[in-house]
């Protein structure tokens, strides 16, 4: 008998890009064009200004403004989870009240980057943020790019708080999760698409996916062949994957490199990012597109 985790979140979340236009401007339509697509193919959340979607370079009136577009495009097809990050946790609070009053459904709260308080300070940040609304939170612990982990002790504290219900992990270390998992009673999501398969079988309630905004269908397949009790099968499509994953994460910034993924398809007008993301080489295109042509993607 099949046993599926807790969901609050949706299982396959593409951490979509901000598309702009080429003078730097956002790109509404290209943003309702590409939302549609992605819940079209089995996304059934999308996370809307998180790292991928360049939320350190947009500015909360184009937050607010990409949230209305992008529920405007999907109505009550997909959960829409926005990001809530900052290192000035005021700012942080204005961004999520504007998440909150724009039709967002839940919030993703990453660890403040650059300044690097305590462990008590980062608690306090992410409570403030949390009494801020009354969206579901999920945490974003990515020491990679914060400098600044979630410590065991921190995630016990925080898991109590009745809105605080998932961590989206992007520590490379699924046998930490699991065990974190185990004891705070906390969703768990993958952050890494190179372990989306290893998270899932680990006990995780879904992925939070770059890679998806070319490969939805495939991983909603993987999701539902690991509900289905079909490991091995599932294995094998993550296998079959890693070429796609390499391309996107491997060959350059993972937003970048979507971007041009999503251009290639014609979903957005531009593969633009705003400084300081450069757009790829023709290399990396080259070997990005090659990849795309090889799973049928093109």
């Amino acid at each position: 008998m099949s046993h599926t985790p807790p969901r609050t979140f949706g299982t396959l979340a593409p951490a979509m890009v901000t598309p702009f236009h080429e003078d730097g401007s956002i790109d509404l339509d290209s943003a309702q064009r590409l939302a549609g697509r992605l819940v079209d193919d089995g996304s059934d959340t999308i996370l809307l200004s998180g790292t991928t979607g360049e939320s350190s370079t947009t500015h909360q009136p184009e937050k607010n403004d990409l949230t209305d577009a992008v529920r405007e495009a999907v109505g009550d097809r997909a959960f829409i989870l926005c990001g809530a990050g900052s290192n000035d946790t005021a700012h942080a609070v204005r961004i999520a009240e504007g998440a909150q009053a724009h039709g967002a459904d839940g919030l993703l709260v990453v660890s403040p980057y650059y300044n690097r308080p305590s462990q008590e300070g980062l608690r306090a940040h992410v409570l403030a943020i949390a009494e801020a609304t009354d969206l579901p939170i999920m945490l974003y612990d990515i020491p990679g790019r914060t400098g600044l982990a979630f410590s065991d002790d921190t995630l016990d504290i925080l898991a109590a708080h009745p809105r605080i219900t998932a961590v989206k992990d992007a520590t490379g270390n699924v046998e930490q999760g699991v065990e974190r998992m185990h004891r705070t009673g906390l969703e768990y999501y993958s952050g890494d698409d190179g372990l989306n398969f290893a998270w899932m079988t680990g006990g995780a309630s879904g992925f939070i996916s770059v890679v998806a905004h070319i490969a939805a269908r495939h991983y909603r397949r993987m999701i539902d062949l690991l509900d289905a009790d079909q490991v091995w099968e599932a294995r094998e499509l993550a296998y079959s994957l890693r070429p796609l994953v390499a391309a996107v994460m491997g060959g350059g910034q993972g937003a970048v490199m979507a971007k041009h993924a999503v251009h290639l398809q014609g979903l957005i007008s531009s593969p633009a990012v705003r400084l300081p993301l450069v757009q790829a080489h023709g290399e990396q295109v080259a070997r990005l597109e090659q990849a795309m042509r090889d799973a049928d993607l093109l």
